[in-house]
């Protein structure tokens, strides 16, 4: 093992010294890729060395009594943080010994994609919070399962997608609100000033119900806009129905506001007394208002999650509470979550089609994305000039951002159709640049369809789930 460690340094000794010049392209990003696939594996090895700490009881040698993270400061110079990030890690994520026999590790479904180096530190760690949220009285079988879709969901997407999926799986398991009551919301909400400065400024205490936060979302959509409500640019647009679209790109681009200063100038224009919202009118072809999808499944259940335009879920109860006096549309799918054929002859899409596309594709279609669907284009997966149909076969959500790259070129991103064959038939497909992935394969964006991971039947889960040692993470999510 020694040697091992040996052999490393002496890699890393290499890696220093050699120029990334002599790489092409294709080299650098097959490099960066291995490098961060070893990378991630070694933190398996790390939680071995803290166990072995443990278990040899070196912090109680050296005078730190129950304290290893104090240990592993001193003996290793860490912060503090990082010392309990590190104890905290290995107690989840690494094999114990009891009694000679030797146990898996608490989260052993993410210790083996982490082994693999198939997910990072930081979805390790997210994983872990989740998995802390589930109520201890939910049964083993379901625990595993729920654990197993999180680990598969991190080797595709980032961790800050987790928690979605997180929150999906609570309410899975918890469809009748046992678990997490409205009440105990309700109690919860509040908003109050803190105390005014002599600046004048005043702090914001509170915490908002999901309801609430859907209502916003749909203000700050519109009005929040880059551009929009600028107190420091006299030719900033109040209304974006009736601004030209040239104006309001310009004033985009004076715009040097944050999200947050853009959200507190959009709630002032909203508070004025000649706004409000009777006169928000329309945000990309629909009136602003706040919408809500949710699935018959669910409504017959009474159990579950909707998701709003901005990427939030609100619960079901809450969701049909706003939805009483709204105007609803029935959306139509096919078995493969894609809407039926949605024509229009025009190039720019219909309401109606852009609703159908808010329900099914939720944000931009781009992987890796996490753009909502308010902020979103409709976009022709086939060009409209190429002889592409506006009809919903052919129509999919891209935000400005990632529209643009789309194009002619090696540079360009492709849209495609899912075939039928495929695990994603039906869904938009993006062709990356072969600079940032040589094989051009079609990828799909899950960020927006972290629900579907917890549709699969979890007492079909094989025998495996139960095994003493985990194999491989596999690629398929319906193991």
């Amino acid at each position: 093992m020694a040697d091992a460690v040996a052999v490393m340094s002496d890699a890393t000794d290499v890696l220093l010294r050699q120029s990334l010049d002599v790489l092409s392209d294709d080299e650098l990003v097959s490099v960066m890729g291995d490098y961060e696939t070893t990378k991630r594996r070694l933190a398996a090895f790390e939680h071995r060395l803290v166990v072995a700490v443990r278990a040899r009881s070196l912090p109680e040698k050296a005078g730190w009594k129950n304290r290893t993270d104090k240990y592993l400061e001193q003996v290793l110079r860490l912060g503090h943080g990082e010392a309990r990030a590190r104890v905290k890690a290995a107690e989840v994520l690494g094999a114990h010994q009891e009694a000679g026999r030797v146990l898996e590790p608490e989260l052993a479904w993410t210790a083996a994609a982490q082994e693999q180096g198939l997910i990072s530190p930081t979805h390790a760690l997210v994983i872990g919070k989740i998995m802390a949220r589930i109520p201890g009285k939910v049964d083993a079988l379901q625990r595993d399962a729920a654990e197993y879709q999180l680990a598969w969901f991190a080797t595709r997407s980032t961790p800050d997608d987790l928690p979605k999926v997180g929150d999906r799986i609570l309410a899975y398991l918890d469809p009748d609100g046992s678990l997490i009551q409205e009440a105990d919301r309700q109690a919860r909400r509040g908003f109050a000033f803190g105390k005014q400065g002599i600046d004048g400024m005043s702090p914001l205490i509170g915490e908002i119900t999901p309801q609430a936060r859907a209502l916003f979302d749909a203000v700050f959509a519109d009005l929040a806009q880059p551009g929009m409500c600028n107190p420091d640019d006299p030719e900033s647009p109040w209304r974006a129905e009736e601004t030209d679209q040239d104006a309001l790109k310009a004033a985009a681009g004076r715009d040097t506001r944050s999200l947050a200063q853009r959200q507190h100038d959009a709630l002032l224009a909203f508070l004025r007394p000649e706004m409000g919202p009777a006169a928000l009118g329309r945000h990309r072809g629909l009136p602003v208002s706040t919408i809500i999808t949710m699935s018959l499944a669910d409504v017959e259940a009474a159990s579950g999650v909707a998701t709003t335009a901005s990427g939030g879920t609100v619960p079901l109860q809450a969701a049909l509470q706003l939805a009483e006096k709204s105007k609803p549309f029935l959306a139509i799918f096919d078995h493969h979550g894609r809407p039926l054929h949605l024509g229009h002859a025009k190039r720019l899409a219909g309401s109606s089609q852009r609703l159908a596309l808010i329900a099914a594709d939720r944000g931009c279609t781009r992987p890796g994305c996490n753009a909502p669907a308010t902020i979103c284009q409709v976009h022709h997966v086939t060009e409209y000039a190429k002889g592409g149909p506006t009809n919903i076969e052919n129509l999919t959500l891209a935000c400005e951002s990632c529209h643009s790259l789309v194009g002619d070129g090696p540079t360009k991103w492709k849209t495609v159709v899912m075939p039928p064959n495929s695990e994603h038939a039906g869904r938009t497909g993006w062709i990356a640049p072969q600079t940032i992935d040589p094989t051009r394969t079609p990828q799909v964006n899950d960020r927006h369809h972290a629900g579907e991971l917890m549709a699969t039947t979890l007492t079909k889960m094989r025998a495996r789930i139960h095994a003493r040692t985990r194999p491989a993470i596999q690629t398929d999510p319906h193991p």
